[in-house]
């Protein structure tokens, strides 16, 4: 059967920022389903919740078990629900999880200091996205750039998701998670503060590093990722295919 994929964006953006890995995957006749999560995107209108947030990507999740094995991948924000949905006591029909930029525990100092620098932004003039569009002008490649903002920034929805986040129980969800499991982060992503821990407590986990690049992975080195999905698709669909991945940390190419 063939592998099908869903996709969960982070937080402020929308399921726009997976354009190119939704034609990366079309083309190569993976059905995907790009997710907007509440909040976000085409549902910015509704209130965020983890109770609903859970539910956008269970139904995904779901609907496309119904039709083959299920490649989850998830950014940020939606890494992090994830591996919380992935790792529950009572597993989802999901075959494969990719956590991109996503290997830090969101509670404590870390998680209140970002809030602060969040809203300390948003309460610019134009809530920042004069700066906004200056970094991604100028760390995007020209073929991701529109996509990343293209479904709107969820500005309203961004404090009340990341305090929803400290509620999280990763560590004990990571030990839970019995699929082959790939962390993909950017060298100079701040998220990688947990990610050797991680790497340790999940069972079939192998750790990318992709080089010269930020948070924002799958738009900075969008033909990298797609790369990095073709081996998670390789190894589903391989007739032996095994749950036991490999424990080890890889660099990718710069191709």
């Amino acid at each position: 059967m063939t592998v099908q994929v869903v996709l969960v964006h982070g937080i402020r953006t929308s399921a726009t920022m997976w354009r190119s890995q939704v034609e990366y995957l079309t083309a190569r006749g993976n059905p995907v389903r790009a997710v907007d999560l509440p909040g976000h995107g085409a549902r910015m209108s509704e209130g965020f919740t983890l109770e609903s947030a859970f539910a956008a990507i269970d139904d995904a999740v779901r609907d496309a078990a119904t039709r083959g094995p299920v490649l989850l991948a998830g950014h940020s924000m939606g890494g992090l629900l994830c591996i919380e949905y992935v790792g529950a006591e009572e597993p989802p029909p999901v075959a494969g999880f990719i956590a991109a930029s996503c290997t830090a525990i969101p509670r404590g100092i870390g998680l209140q200091t970002y809030r602060f620098l969040a809203r300390r932004f948003d309460a610019l003039p134009d809530r920042g996205m004069w700066l906004t569009n200056q970094v991604l002008d100028r760390t995007l490649p020209a073929e991701t750039r529109p996509d990343f903002g293209a479904g709107g920034y969820a500005f309203d929805t961004q404090d009340l998701a990341l305090r929803s986040l400290s509620v999280l129980d990763l560590l004990a969800a990571l030990r839970r998670i019995d699929v082959p499991l790939w962390f993909i982060n950017g060298q100079y992503d701040q998220l990688r503060v947990n990610e050797r821990l991680f790497l340790r407590l999940a069972k079939h986990a192998e750790l990318v590093v992709v080089p010269r690049t930020s948070h924002l992975v799958t738009a900075m080195r969008p033909q990298v990722f797609n790369a990095l999905l073709e081996v998670a698709l390789a190894t589903l669909e391989a007739p032996d295919a095994t749950r036991e991945a490999p424990d080890a940390t890889r660099e990718a190419s710069d191709g």
